[in-house]
């Protein structure tokens, strides 16, 4: 019974347990206690129970016979739909598309080879998902067969969606070391991975102006870079039917000889960078007077030698007293290992001109610094010093590059050629998402030069699916919101983060005192959201099959649930 009093503008309410008896013909009340003191939910179970209402333990009531990872699976899987990766590979249902959007989703969760990634997939929702829980390796190996044959066509839809008329793509090179020595793409050749001597392949990849991934090519390990633009160029233009567009590449990318190539061809526009030793020459001539950086830090100037171009000379302070730092470090590093050369000599335990100059050569170019210092060998001794006049030349150059481009003003101002330049980073953050724990397209095993091809393609369409994950939740993450401000912000000066990234960084924490997030952690956050498979104790599943079975996902955390609501914001 529930009793209720209003006292001094306050409502107590008081809960009593009483029974009701007869005495004679007069029926009679009885407190037996005063249960006001419990909780409420222990009040309502003994309400109920009076009413007759039977309760069990839950161990007694049903067991949990699965339990699987859930929660990431869903996140990627709708990132998926709403990008319609399923028609993106094929119009047509069937068991290899099934296989790859599965591949797909498992490399960005957890990349594997794929006999660990069929064993690692049964313990997640992602087989189910996809209806794939039956395969094995084999399968999925003739299933990145069928994936390559449609790789032109895959590339060309994603070329429709984010690569219009007149559009700013960006293309850079990059490599990963091979295990093995089978693979004909496998060359010996320049290691971005810094693991000098070992084998090669090179792949290149073309985005949109925002670095969402549209293409990838693959090429031997001994490949130049110069000798991949060329068949990109061909794509834009052909298989993807778009008649002018701008492509950003590095000054190793666009050579004088690309440079000749590209402007042969119609339609077709370019922003790049000179090399160090072209800059040198401009100030020789005068074309780049180092004065007029006092009182600015971009500026345009024109050269004989680089007729019909724009040329667009900056110069950061901050990257300038960096290349200063680094300078000085090398050469100070440089110093300590001759002096240990010259101990020897003096001590004669290093004599002989022909051993002295072989035991320097050794050393004096190790930090690339060699050009500034000038060296004294005879028999007997050995002396050194830097060339101070080289050292200052070079110095009075820190922090310049100079931005070239065939794009006339009329169409992209100065310091948009510089931001579009910059955007090259987009292109080095896909490679780094690539080559790192995301995605791990390194080290490559395949033997066989289709199945790396297939390799490469498949990590390019997890990291689409990636970035664009990314990007809707950035919210929740240290990513910095404010990307507008990119296109106002000062070109040359270093990039400042917001004030609201730096909240961010700083607290380790959203506004509403959730932790913020990397990708990564993000993804093992909602990992936590589990799929749990449960039947009565006493059915017995030979004779009722899943009849009496039933699933139960894990309640999702506001963060959670944040996460999987702007999952469903992505658009293709």
């Amino acid at each position: 019974m529930t009793t209720t009093r209003h006292y001094n503008g306050k409502v107590y309410h008081s809960h009593l347990l009483r029974r009701s008896y007869r005495d004679g013909d007069t029926v009679r009340n009885e407190t037996l206690g005063n249960l006001s003191h419990l909780p409420d939910p222990i009040i309502d179970i003994i309400r109920r129970s009076l009413k007759g209402e039977t309760f069990v333990s839950a161990s007694e009531a049903f067991a949990v016979t699965q339990s699987r990872l859930h929660g990431h699976v869903q996140a990627v899987t709708l990132a998926m739909q709403r990008l319609d990766i399923a028609g993106l590979l094929g119009a047509r249902s069937c068991r290899e598309r099934g296989l790859v959007a599965a591949m797909i989703a498992a490399r960005i969760l957890a990349p594997h080879t794929k006999l660990a990634t069929v064993r690692w997939w049964a313990n997640t929702t992602l087989a189910e998902a996809f209806g794939v829980e039956d395969a094995d390796e084999q399968e999925l190996y003739a299933a990145m067969d069928w994936l390559l044959e449609r790789q032109d066509r895959i590339q060309k839809k994603l070329a429709t969606r984010h690569l219009k008329a007149d559009a700013i793509a960006l293309y850079d090179l990059s490599s990963s070391y091979y295990e093995g020595a089978t693979c004909p793409l496998a060359k010996r050749g320049y290691s971005r991975d810094g693991k000098k001597g070992t084998l090669q392949v090179n792949y290149g990849l073309l985005t949109d102006a925002r670095g969402c991934p549209t293409a990838i090519s693959v090429y031997e390990g001994d490949t130049a870079d110069p000798a991949t633009l060329a068949p990109e160029i061909e794509r834009l233009k052909g298989a993807f039917a778009i008649d002018q567009f701008v492509i950003v590449a590095d000054r190793g990318m666009i050579p004088q000889k690309a440079v000749n190539v590209l402007n042969e061809q119609s339609g077709v526009d370019w922003i790049s960078a000179l090399k160090s030793v072209s800059i040198r020459g401009l100030v020789e001539q005068g074309a780049l007077q180092l004065d007029l950086f006092d009182e600015r830090n971009l500026f345009e100037l024109s050269s004989p030698d680089y007729p019909g171009e724009r040329l667009i000379a900056c110069r950061n302070p901050e990257l300038a007293k960096l290349r200063a730092h680094k300078r000085e470090d090398l050469l100070a590093a440089t110093e300590v290992n001759l002096l240990k050369i010259q101990a020897r000599v003096a001590a004669g335990r290093l004599t002989g001109q022909q051993k002295i100059a072989l035991a320097v050569g050794k050393i004096i170019n190790q930090y690339k610094v060699a050009k500034h210092f000038t060296l004294d060998i005879s028999d007997t001794a050995f002396a050194f010093s830097r060339i101070l006049d080289k050292i200052t030349a070079e110095a009075a150059l820190d922090g310049i590059y100079v931005i070239r481009t065939s794009l006339a003003e009329a169409r992209l101002s100065a310091p948009d050629c510089v931001r579009k330049y910059k955007s090259l980073s987009q292109v080095e953050r896909a490679f780094r998402t690539l080559k790192s724990v995301d995605l791990r397209i390194r080290p490559i095993h395949h033997r066989l030069a289709d199945r790396v091809r297939a390799h490469i393609l498949l990590c390019m369409l997890s990291y689409y699916v990636e970035w664009h994950m990314r990007e809707v939740w950035a919210p929740l993450m240290f990513t910095d919101e404010d990307q507008a401000a990119k296109a106002t912000r000062d070109p040359v000066a270093p990039a400042q983060r917001s004030a609201d990234a730096l909240r961010k960084v700083s607290h380790h924490c959203l506004d509403d005192g959730s932790p913020a997030h990397s990708f990564s952690t993000l993804l093992a956050s909602l990992a936590t959201i589990a799929r749990n498979t449960c039947r009565a104790p006493g059915a017995n599943p030979e004779e009722t099959g899943d009849a009496t079975s039933f699933q139960i996902n894990t309640t999702a955390s506001p963060q959670q649930q944040r996460a999987l609501d702007l999952i469903e914001t992505i658009t293709p």
